[in-house]
């Protein structure tokens, strides 16, 4: 039986956030959201974490790398996810297309999925230990529209 979450004692090692721009040039326009967008009510951001189990094709392969590198290639299509939230006229959201990138980290934790038992499922008692609130990141404005953080487990 894995040991309860709540009891759960483990270290995250995080590198210093970095951003992952388009691997090519995009277009630098400004993209208008909808008026549902613009409500105050919608303005935060929502923390998200899903759990990949260790997929034996990958051996060899440099997880956060090939992630890296694949959101590279991606935001080359989906450009919009580069760029930063602005306000206009009458507080007005637009997507400044700006190709700054997205905000990257990379972690590692010594703890294993099965030591948090049955506490993968929402919600999620150690999400503030293992996501890490980026300072200056947690706007909505002027802020990275996206920030992602790979987080490599031991494999037992």
């Amino acid at each position: 039986m894995a040991t309860s979450s709540t009891s759960l004692v483990f270290k995250v090692h995080r590198h210093e956030p970095e951003l992952i721009a388009p691997a090519k040039p995009t277009p630098h326009e400004y993209k208008l959201l909808s008026d549902i967008d613009d409500q105050e009510g919608l303005r935060f951001q929502i923390p998200v974490i899903q759990f990949y189990k260790y997929n034996p094709s990958m051996q060899g392969k440099d997880p956060v790398r090939v992630i890296r590198e694949a959101l590279a290639q991606a935001l080359v299509f989906y450009y919009p996810f580069a760029g930063r939230l602005r306000e206009g006229v009458q507080r007005k959201l637009m997507v400044d297309c700006s190709g700054e990138g997205l905000m990257f980290i990379e972690a590692d934790a010594d703890v294993t999925l099965e030591q948090f038992g049955d506490a993968l499922q929402p919600p999620f008692p150690c999400l503030e230990e293992l996501l890490y609130d980026v300072p200056g990141s947690t706007g909505v404005l002027n802020c990275p529209v996206i920030l992602i953080q790979v987080l490599t487990l031991p494999i037992h």
